[in-house]
């Protein structure tokens, strides 16, 4: 094969090893490691840091229940992991807050319709908070709204705490005492009710 051959079939290899290394980085699912880790603690930064991946590892892990408090909720990658752990038994609860779930791209419906019961808490001005809790046992927390702008714009971390039982306690009842002070999401009128739509309790 004359030389310049080769340097062509190269330069083509080099160029495809680029393009697919390109792709992985800004791939919404691309996850490198944590930033740091220690303790028990580890944490991810964005943009493209892989802090969607990271919570979206974490809920596929779960076994038993996984609950959710967000402001802005829109990450598809996110909605589809909670929807997949609800469809293979783990108990998925959601509560949002009132005035950001009434946006049209919230995750709200996408959750409801997937037979996730959700909550709507406007007993503050603003409820802020962006917690996930794992089987009573390992929270996500940090300034990372659940959305796609969260980790490919925005300056944003999520802390991911494991084997921290006593800090776990104090999320899960700061979820309950939100949970029973919030309204029961019923979904968008004049579209098909969910399973969801006849969960009444709250424990």
């Amino acid at each position: 094969m004359p030389r310049h051959t080769y340097k062509g079939v190269t330069a083509a290899i080099l160029l495809a090893l680029f393009l697919f290394a390109r792709s992985q980085l800004t791939s919404p699912l691309f996850a490198p490691g944590p930033a740091a880790s220690e303790d028990g603690l580890s944490v991810w930064f964005s943009p493209h840091g892989g802090c969607e991946a990271a919570i979206v590892s974490e809920i596929n892990g779960a076994k038993i229940t996984i609950d959710i408090q967000a402001y802005s909720f829109t990450s598809i990658p996110i909605e589809h992991a909670l929807a997949d752990a609800q469809a293979r038994g783990v108990r998925v609860r959601a509560v949002l807050d009132k005035i950001a779930a009434g946006e049209h791209y919230s995750g709200a419906d996408y959750l409801f319709t997937h037979n996730i019961p959700v909550w709507l808490d406007g007993q503050q001005p603003i409820a802020h908070n962006k917690v996930i809790i794992l089987d009573g046992q390992t929270v996500i927390t940090g300034s990372f709204n659940f959305t796609k702008q969260a980790e490919t714009e925005n300056a944003e971390n999520v802390l991911v705490i494991h084997g921290k039982p006593a800090i776990a306690d104090a999320y899960v009842r700061n979820f309950q005492s939100h949970l029973d002070r919030s309204d029961k999401y019923a979904g968008i009128p004049g579209r098909g009710g969910s399973s969801a739509d006849a969960v009444g309790e709250r424990g």
